[in-house]
């Protein structure tokens, strides 16, 4: 007769919140991997006895959506679909005492930093061979790279510091190393993040080394682009402008998360700079990298925020003509410096505040767009959807920025190369093109 043998070991792995997140679940796939443990990323299949849970702990929103994610696979072990839930990533950093309480069924819980002990769980070692290697979740042309973790800023509204610990800048022989290994896999386009880029360096090498890294990394073949985000305004390191201003394949595109526009407010949230400096820094900017396109973030609602000041924040936004912008309802977070101040600003307020400055953003995103009509560049094509082809400019990240659509009907176009093409129509976030 006979028996069946335990059930072999396979882990899903569902990421929710940034790019960072992915950046994190995509090291964890590589290190199940390299232990020979059949490891997926979000399988849409229920062939998983483990599932392991990134979650996203920064605002409201996110964190709610965590919890939802959490209970969903709770659920489905109490139905026997599933045998184990393990929790990591910054909700459980920041509210793991909390949550075990709460929400007893889930296995174990883990930090931001607890990989090592995540692995363990996993009957896995951590292999510090794999360290540079990374398996891709999304297409393999390409790839998020992580500079740094943490992040030593005051500002008055932001719990990434209690999620994510102290600013850590990631040695650059590692980095290169880890670029070297993606683009020998194809892909083409780094996008660089951190909780906070310009920092980057200050640690290892007692000096802001942005733009070192930036050259070392421009040399690496096969990267016909490399992305910059989430810079910091104060103490922004220039000489990487000029790296950027030199390189070919430093893609003339900067995210530069401003927050506020009012030098009241600015001081309020702890941002080191006013109003008159930060566009100073823009001034430079544009001038040190012609054609830059600028991306920023920013905040309404904060405790404190006027009418005045929100209407100083929509002034700065009209002359400052950003190429995107992204703008979010302030969000009341315990244990920050904001948390001590009254939320006192109305939900509707908040939300009609939003509403206003992307309708602002909408009108400045549709007369630089149409200024685009006629002009040809160079297009890297992410996928196909509803018979186009859709693709970027050097201009736009994947999934926040504007989009290239080209015709699929008469052009066969491959996923993950580069065309030139011509802009014949735009819109407010979108445009269209014809290859040449």
């Amino acid at each position: 007769m006979k028996t069946k043998g335990p059930k072999k070991t396979k882990v899903n792995i569902v990421t929710l919140g940034c790019s960072k997140n992915l950046v994190d679940s995509e090291v964890l796939l590589t290190q199940l991997r390299g232990n020979d443990i059949d490891a997926v990323h979000e399988s849409k299949k229920d062939d998983a006895n483990i599932v392991v849970i990134n979650t996203c702990g920064f605002i409201d929103n996110a964190k709610q959506e965590s919890i939802d994610t959490i209970l969903r696979y709770v659920d489905a072990k109490e139905e026997g679909i599933v045998e184990k839930v393990f929790v990591t990533g910054c909700l459980s950093e920041r509210y793991k005492t909390d949550l075990e309480k709460e929400i007893p069924a889930v296995d174990a819980w883990f930090g931001t930093r607890d990989l090592s002990r995540l692995l363990k769980q996993l009957n896995a070692n951590y292999k510090h061979e794999l360290v540079g290697e990374r398996i891709l979740t999304n297409p393999s042309h390409f790839a998020y790279l992580k500079i740094s973790e943490g992040c030593d800023r005051p500002c008055s509204f932001c719990a990434i510091p209690l999620m994510r610990g102290k600013h850590v800048s990631r040695p650059m022989e590692e980095l290169v190393l880890e670029a070297k290994n993606l683009a020998k896999k194809g892909t083409k386009e780094l996008l660089l993040i951190a909780q906070d880029s310009t920092y980057y360096g200050l640690d290892l090498y007692k000096k802001r080394n942005l733009a070192e890294l930036l050259q070392r990394l421009s040399d690496v073949e096969g990267i016909e682009w490399i992305r910059l985000h989430y810079a910091f305004p104060t103490g922004f390191p220039l000489d990487a402008l000029d790296v950027m201003a030199e390189r070919a394949n430093i893609c003339n595109y900067l995210d530069i998360p401003l927050q506020h526009g009012a030098s009241r407010m600015l001081q309020i949230m702890r941002r080191g700079t006013t109003r008159e400096k930060t566009e100073a820094l823009l001034q430079t900017i544009r001038e040190k990298v012609p054609g830059i396109a600028i991306r920023t973030t920013l905040i309404a609602g904060h405790p404190g925020e006027t009418e005045q000041d929100f209407e100083e924040m929509m002034r700065f936004v009209e002359t400052t003509r950003f190429d995107r912008l992204g703008v979010f309802p302030y969000s009341h977070e315990d244990n920050t410096h904001s948390y001590s101040m009254a939320d006192d600003i109305p939900d509707e307020i908040k939300q009609a505040r939003v509403d206003a400055i992307m309708e602002l953003q909408q009108g400045i995103s549709l007369e630089l767009n149409q200024a685009k009509i006629g002009n040809i560049y160079k297009v890297l094509i992410d996928r196909k959807e509803s018979g186009n082809f859709i693709g970027r400019t050097e201009f736009d990240s994947p999934e926040v920025d504007n989009e290239v659509l080209l015709d699929g009907t008469h052009e066969y176009l491959r996923i993950g190369d580069f065309v030139m093409a011509q802009v014949t129509n735009a819109t407010e976030f979108d445009l269209v093109a014809k290859p040449v």
